[in-house]
């Protein structure tokens, strides 16, 4: 839980870099809350009229409302993490194509070390200090 609240501190930073796993997290739980909003949404009686919204109606679309920028922002920590400038979520407006290879990004470890967007969040690689202390210690 604490990976989904961690994308809400820097509601406005689009910069950095996030690990897959706290992408991943925050993607589980913002599925559940989509689940949650819907079933609220139409247990309650509140869904729009129409057939094609899927029983979606006023608290999904508040909650969406809310979580656009840091939904925004965490993606594009993420690609920022695999070395990609934020632009490359545009790839995803390619049919088939875009939505597969933004799939791979957001699956691909961290780039090794720091890299244009600031020091890798998992701590490897990011001084000369870490790769000297590893040496011989696979022997």
């Amino acid at each position: 839980m604490n990976y989904y609240l961690d994308a809400f501190r820097p509601y406005f930073n689009f910069e950095g870099r996030a690990r897959r796993k706290a992408y991943w997290m925050f993607f589980l739980f913002n599925m559940i809350a989509v689940f949650i909003t819907t079933l609220l949404d139409n247990t309650l009686g509140m869904t729009f009229d129409g057939e094609d919204v899927m029983g979606r109606g006023y608290i999904y679309l508040l909650y969406m409302l809310f979580t656009f920028v840091p939904n925004l922002g965490m993606t594009l920590r993420r690609l920022h993490d695999v070395g990609k400038p934020g632009a490359f979520i545009l790839i995803g407006l390619i049919p088939l194509v875009g939505a597969f290879w933004l799939l791979v990004l957001f699956c691909t470890d961290s780039q090794y070390g720091e890299n244009a967007y600031g020091p890798n969040p998992k701590g490897k690689g990011n001084s000369n200090e870490d790769e000297i202390s590893e040496i011989g210690k696979s022997l």
